[in-house]
């Protein structure tokens, strides 16, 4: 079971990695870039299904940490 959360943990590190950048790295800091905080933006294609995966195996590694706790 221990080997199964080890799977699923580098699977959302990897997912987590492919997902694309919010804002523009340091730009968010100097205020030379607009931040977007609060703009209705949809995803879609590759985006949305790499967000869904990210959801679902963070809720999976979450069940299998809780599992693991209360069968030991």
């Amino acid at each position: 079971m221990k080997i199964l959360l080890l799977i699923i943990a580098v699977l959302l590190i990897l997912i987590s990695l492919l997902q694309g950048g919010k804002s523009d790295g340091l730009a968010a800091f100097t205020g030379s870039g607009d931040l977007g905080l609060f703009q209705n933006v949809k995803e879609r294609g590759p985006e949305k299904v790499i967000s869904i995966a990210t959801m679902a195996l963070g809720i999976l590694l979450f069940v299998v940490v809780i599992i693991i706790r209360i069968t030991e």
